[in-house]
């Protein structure tokens, strides 16, 4: 049978919060919560995560308290609850407003860098507590206007909904499933180039959005069959990875191939070609380099490799 259990869990998972979402609607306890100097906040800026010792390779998570948190609130933006940390509270807030958000903070706090860089040598919790809060913030920043009638919108449930102020639409985060899925037949594995890749030689799974009225198997075959022309029979679930760069969820699969031929889409494919289990156990010495280590295309791979 198709089917490789995954490992270890992904990057992104593993939030230490408990989210309190019955809590959200008590104003008394989120107003109380905002301004306890004791309540943590995860500073977002321009989709960036404040971090400490990057430049070691020793990355950790920086959240603020106090009057360090006051500062970074009064530029401006969005906030939001996003749970409880050990009975703490643990906000979002979005300083994008600011050119430079760093004299908003004391020397040496840290620095504010692209999550995805560093995220596979970040604490689980802490590159999950991130991603919720680059996530969140994103949605708060993007959609400040009504879908229905565009009127503005006010933040609801401590900034984890908004309310249009004429048309009282409800609007809510949303995330986009987007299946990924590592494609097998026999001993080989198919891999594909994007257009989009920044490494010239990199080769990864298939991905693509689940479109309406269609289950997910289904999307795994339509996606692997539209970008190389082949055919997919058995899929098998592995795991899922948050990937709010900038609102998706990443659901993975291991799918059975049912033909060989490969017809690319070049629109969506630079190349795509079968790989053996030695070649993608020794990338380098075959000319091609596989994906990130904190993506779950890696992990699909890895788990493929160490199966007997």
């Amino acid at each position: 049978m198709l089917s490789f259990p995954a490992s270890r869990p992904n990057a992104y998972t593993g939030s230490p919060l408990d989210r309190a979402s019955g809590r959200r609607d008590e104003e008394a306890f989120v107003a109380a919560a905002f301004d306890d100097p004791a309540s943590l906040f995860i500073p977002v800026w321009r989709a960036r995560s404040l971090l400490l010792g990057v430049e070691d390779g020793k990355p950790e998570a920086v959240m603020l308290t106090g009057e360090t948190a006051s500062s970074v609130r009064m530029a401006g933006g969005p906030w939001a609850l996003l749970g409880l940390l050990e009975e703490r509270a643990v906000f979002a807030v979005d300083c994008s407003a600011a050119d430079d958000p760093l004299p908003l903070l004391p020397p040496s706090m840290g620095t504010f860098h692209d999550l995805r860089a560093v995220a596979g040598m970040l604490p689980p919790g802490e590159a999950s507590m991130l991603a919720h809060a680059r996530g969140l913030m994103h949605w708060r920043v993007k959609h400040r206007f009504c879908g229905v009638c565009g009127a503005p919108c006010e933040p609801r449930s401590a900034g984890n909904a908004t309310a249009c102020t004429a048309c009282n639409a409800q609007h809510f985060p949303r995330t986009d499933p987007a299946v990924i899925m590592l494609v097998v037949r026999g001993d080989s594995c198919l891999l594909g180039h994007s257009h989009r890749f920044p490494n010239s030689v990199m080769y990864s799974t298939l991905a693509g959005f689940v479109e309406p009225g269609e289950s997910l198997e289904e999307a795994v075959r339509r996606e692997v069959l539209e970008e190389t022309g082949v055919q997919v029979g058995q899929v098998h679930y592995h795991s899922s990875q948050p990937w709010p760069f900038p609102s998706s969820i990443m659901l993975g699969f291991h799918a059975e191939a049912l033909s060989e031929t490969i017809q690319i889409d070049p629109e969506e494919l630079k190349d795509a070609r079968w790989f053996t289990r030695e070649q993608v156990r020794n990338p380098d010495a075959h000319g091609f380099a596989l994906p990130r280590v904190d993506s779950i295309a890696r992990r699909l791979i890895e788990d493929w490799l160490a199966a007997p």
